[in-house]
């Protein structure tokens, strides 16, 4: 498991048998049941980049026009590319429910329902998809099989990433509720699988399932056959719906895509809610540097959105190692690995945790009574002295900001400018040769650039890291001239500031 996963789910709940049936909704068998293991085998490891992710989702920024779905629809060759492509919101709803097993003392998770079918599969497609499902189902219910029936269940929303042998991704958005009835009864869960990040679209997309499931689950497949069909917003651009709801006539829902589409599956509340400025620096600085980092919370949702939010941190490099937002207990002996890695844990794990040494275990649960668990103890001397007061006075300045896209903006932007500061001429030492070749990166001659004795000590180390290297690699491989992105145009400003700075001096 080297580099594994990014996640986020939510679930609902209830009973989908003849409705879903009748709007193309299909039960899952347990066929090919391999079990957890086997599932996991389809699970490999993630997150490999914000910058990659960015690639992809700007392939769907100018999205071409929805091909028409008739009662015919295009053959399953044709739909898995339109899938591919991000065309479409979503690629299937499966609903997972808590099913006891056989001796009746533990539940399982099962998924009950899929929509729509996936019809045109041949016999190998169909055990690969299978097997991708049973691993879904172990992270809509990461706490295993250790569940008793609730009369009160307060529904969570989380994500996760699954990477597929041939290296394409999907994430998984999920809303956990307990179902509707009476008396103690397991909660459900309702998982979207998508090939597009964008957590507060997918999340408000729930708001809207849920909602028709309390009047019918008939009224949950027509919606999200029409969201199927509605093509995926160019950042900032707003997509229509049309439903029908019984007693409230035909719905517009209207769905906006942020404008910074970088930071669409990004909460920085939430971590600046669990986290003190300084305490978010120390896990910064521990980030930076790769070491092993756990966070522990019960909440499923807390655990995805700090983890996310810690690994945005990073832009513009990227967590180049072991990611798992919320560790199923049957993986929990990866925390034994001596690779770097960012992990969310619940709670009730925390004994197989804490006896690791060498790690940071960040404790973000709203009734903690300590934040961090265990420690280096070095975290407060990792970043620039002058550097990290600039950054706390920065983000003292945070609450100014209206509404979660402003306040993403505000975190970014500050972090941002702590890389341009410290590695923003990083392209003035990337030398081209005149016949064309591959550019070559001075490491030590960028190092030496450095005026700043503490910069510089802090540089040579984030150098080492694989995020940083990768970094590197990659801008080795552009032709010389000015570089495209949001790093660059701040690196620019950076540079143009100081240049009228001493200007100004002369």
């Amino acid at each position: 498991m080297s580099r594994i996963l990014r996640r986020c789910c939510f679930c609902p709940q209830t009973e989908l048998h003849g409705a879903g049936r009748a709007a193309g909704a299909t039960p899952v068998t347990n066929e090919h049941d391999d079990g957890p293991q086997g599932a996991f085998k389809r699970i490999s490891t993630m997150w490999s980049s914000f910058r990659r992710g960015i690639r992809e989702r700007s392939k769907v920024e100018e999205p071409e026009p929805t091909e028409p779905v008739g009662p015919t629809a295009a053959d399953s060759t044709s739909k898995q590319q339109r899938y591919a492509s991000g065309q479409y919101f979503f690629e299937y709803l499966v609903v997972v429910s808590l099913k006891k097993t056989k001796d009746s003392n533990s539940y399982e998770p099962q998924i009950t329902y899929q929509f729509p079918k996936r019809d045109g599969m041949v016999r190998k497609q169909k055990e690969e998809e299978e097997k991708t499902l049973k691993a879904i189902t172990l992270f809509c219910f990461p706490e295993g099989i250790s569940w008793a029936p609730l009369t009160e269940y307060h529904s969570e929303t989380f994500s996760f990433v699954l990477t597929e042998i041939d290296g394409s991704r999907r994430n998984g958005y999920c809303r956990r509720l307990l179902p509707g009835g009476k008396g103690a009864r397991a909660p459900e869960a309702y998982c979207i699988i998508s090939t597009l990040a964008c957590f507060g679209l997918f999340s408000k997309i729930f708001d809207e399932v849920e909602k028709r499931r309390q009047i019918s689950m008939a009224m949950i497949y027509p919606f999200m056959q029409k969201l199927r069909e509605a093509s995926f917003p160019a950042p900032g651009h707003t997509v229509e719906i049309k439903s029908f709801i019984p007693e409230s006539g035909t719905e517009i829902i209207r769905l906006t895509r942020p404008l910074d589409s970088w930071l669409e599956h990004v909460d920085f509340a939430t971590l600046f809610n669990c986290l003190t400025d300084e305490e978010v620096l120390l896990v910064f600085a521990a980030a930076v540097l790769e070491r092993r980092i756990v966070f522990i919370a019960n909440e499923l949702s807390i655990l995805s959105q700090v983890i996310h939010a810690v690994a945005a941190l990073l832009y513009p490099f990227t967590w180049q190692h072991t990611f798992i937002s919320i560790v199923p207990e049957i993986l929990i002996d990866v925390v034994m690995a001596p690779t770097p890695y960012l992990l969310g844990v619940q709670k009730h794990l925390l004994d197989l945790v804490t006896d690791q040494s060498d790690l940071l275990v960040v404790d973000v649960s709203q009734n903690k009574q300590e934040t961090f668990l265990v420690s280096i103890g070095d975290e407060a001397s990792i970043l620039p002295p002058k550097l990290k007061a600039e950054l706390l006075e920065v983000l003292s300045g945070r609450q100014k900001a209206s509404g979660v896209e402003e306040l993403n903006r505000v975190v970014s932007d500050t972090f941002l400018h702590f890389f341009v500061r410290t590695v923003g001429h990083y392209a003035s030492f990337i030398k081209y040769s005149a016949t064309g070749e591959l550019g070559v990166f001075d490491r030590r001659a960028f190092c030496k650039a450095i005026d700043s004795k503490t910069t510089r000590h802090f540089v040579k180390k984030f150098t080492q890291t694989q995020m940083f290297d990768l970094f590197i690699q990659e801008a080795e491989q552009q032709q010389p001239g000015p570089r495209q992105g949001i790093f660059h145009h701040k690196i620019r400003e950076f540079q143009d500031k100081k240049k009228k700075e001493k200007t100004k001096k002369h």
